[in-house]
């Protein structure tokens, strides 16, 4: 398969899209406002703990306080003693060569008096472990969703190019992706080996691009994930105890991490339309990522580097709730608060033999279409897919093995139930970021939240681009006037006004605005004077 990676840079946001074979597949999007959270480490301050729940909320200095739930906590060491009458002990030795990450939330162990040789039982219970105002170093594994805060974890995973570093466990893992039992027995005993060679305390995890990579690569990484987590250890030390959160340690931004984590040996080239950003991702590269470096293009052109490659349309058409199939069938997408639905329907397609024969394949044609929908629009969750109901169970099995086939592509974790007697699916999709939707669109207030328009601030973001896009189609115009609605207006002679000026001064050309109330918040025009 042919991939490409095409990064756009504006004064407003970042964007990365992957292209499957000249087709958007994936696309994440990184506003400079609003950066995301997953992977960022907090010196966090406990502001509540919930027995009920078995979860405590922790300020981390974001709007909204986080969530932490036990089973997200660190599993607590046991101990035994021997003991005949003693109904209580003090707290175990501090061992020396635990991490500040390892010695967080410990909590006196319970014994019982009944044996000689006694289990030392430490209570798994939230409210043993953590009280109001206790400091915790944690990390975000999802950002706030909605109405919800972030989600924490106290085990702090450190991503590198191959590996991924647990400083508080004792964990070996290999990726599912890498197949051969040979490769997954080599890096095992590597990994291994190399743990005791520098005396590495924690974990590792072979990351799929670990495949067939040479020792000497992730020794490199070992040493790259340990220093980085001293340096957190640090960090974390030379916080002053008035602070109520700090954050301690931020992932690398959109660009690198796409690097990081998106390219490998398929990705034929990774396009940046920005000097800046091209120069920043060279130098990743060439440290990180070397087999990538001379991949690496700028582009210059007039055209639009997103409109080049039709990945504006493609976005587009990916907030829309129908997803028209090449046979005529069609797929009806709605994303609820509890669980989305994709609904599969024949459509104009009639077929030719038999209506058995017009479902299999109307059925088979929406896996392909579910399982890049589900990437590119980032659905998550509770996912219920509604097949066509099929009579023979060899044209169900045949859809459930090309669903499964499709989703091997998809980075997010997935699992699948079978097809039930209605022809509905029932599956999850790991979620840790916003859909697509929730990124670009909000609630409408005239239909009071059952349809979404965008933004204003994502109509301002279009309307930027169009300017950008009429002043290098046409050079005459020495003044643009922008006809859109209040809100959409408002905002760009407020938040907005320092970019319009730095377009201002980027065309040479004056930008002047007018309020047009019949226009929806979505509808704008661009007038050449």
């Amino acid at each position: 398969m042919s991939e490409e990676l095409l990064i756009n840079v504006s004064p407003m946001e970042c964007r990365v899209a992957v292209l499957d074979n000249g087709v958007l597949g994936e696309i994440y999007i990184e506003r400079h406002h609003k950066l995301g959270l997953v992977g960022n480490i907090y010196l966090g301050t406990v502001v509540r703990v919930l027995p009920g729940m078995q979860a405590a909320f922790v300020d981390i200095g974001q709007s909204r306080t986080a969530f932490l739930h036990v089973n997200d906590m660190q599993r607590e060491p046991r101990t035994t003693v021997k003991n005949t009458n003693q109904t209580s002990i003090d707290q175990v030795s501090t061992d020396k060569s635990v991490t500040p990450a390892d010695s967080l939330a410990m909590t006196p162990p319970v014994v019982s008096a009944q044996t000689t040789d006694v289990a030392t039982v430490v209570s798994k219970l939230i409210q043993h472990r953590l009280h109001e105002g206790q400091r915790i170093l944690v990390q975000v594994t999802k950002d706030q969703l909605g109405s919800k805060g972030a989600r924490l974890t106290t085990n702090i995973s450190l991503p590198s190019r191959y590996l991924v570093y647990l400083p508080s466990s004792d964990h070996v893992g290999i990726s599912q992706r890498i197949d051969g039992e040979e490769e997954r027995t080599r890096l095992k005993t590597e990994l291994t080996s190399l743990m005791q060679t520098v005396n590495l305390q924690g974990g590792l995890i072979a990351r799929t691009a670990a495949e067939r990579v040479p020792v000497e690569k992730l020794e490199e990484d070992i040493y790259y994930l340990v220093q980085l987590w001293r340096t957190i250890c640090a960090r974390r030390q030379e916080v002053k105890h008035h602070q109520s959160s700090e954050l301690i340690y931020q992932e690398l931004s959109l660009p690198l991490r796409s690097i990081r984590d998106l390219v490998h040996a398929g990705t034929e080239k990774v396009i940046i339309d920005n000097s800046q950003i091209y120069e920043q991702v060279r130098l990743f590269a060439e440290e990180f990522v070397p087999f990538v470096y001379d991949r690496i293009v700028h582009y210059s052109a007039e055209p639009a580097l997103f409109d080049v490659h039709r990945v504006e349309e493609d976005l587009r058409d990916a907030l829309k709730r129908r997803v028209d199939l090449k046979s005529g069938g069609y797929l009806i997408i709605d994303q609820t608060e509890a669980m989305t639905t994709i609904d599969v329907n024949t459509g104009s397609f009639v077929g030719g033999r038999s209506l058995e024969d017009t479902v299999y394949k109307t059925n088979l044609e929406a896996t392909h279409a579910i399982a890049r929908q589900l990437r590119l629009r980032n659905l998550g969750g509770i996912i219920i897919l509604d097949f066509i109901d099929m009579q023979e169970q060899e044209h169900k099995d045949d859809i459930l093995e090309s669903l499964q086939q499709q989703l091997m592509q998809d980075y997010a974790k997935t699992n699948i139930t079978q097809v039930s007697e209605l022809g509905l699916v029932e599956m999850t999709r790991k979620r840790t970021r916003e859909s697509l939707g929730q990124q670009l669109c909000e609630p409408c207030a005239t239909c009071e939240g059952r349809g979404f328009v965008k933004t204003a601030e994502t109509v301002c973001f279009e309307i930027f681009r169009e300017i950008m896009r009429c002043a290098r189609t046409y050079n005459a115009p020495k003044k643009f006037t922008v006809v859109a609605h209040a809100a959409v207006i408002d905002l760009l002679l407020t938040s907005e006004a320092d970019t319009v000026a730095e377009l201002e001064y980027l065309l040479g050309r004056v930008i002047t605005f007018e309020v047009e109330n019949l226009y929806n918040q979505e509808q704008y025009d661009i007038v050449l004077d």
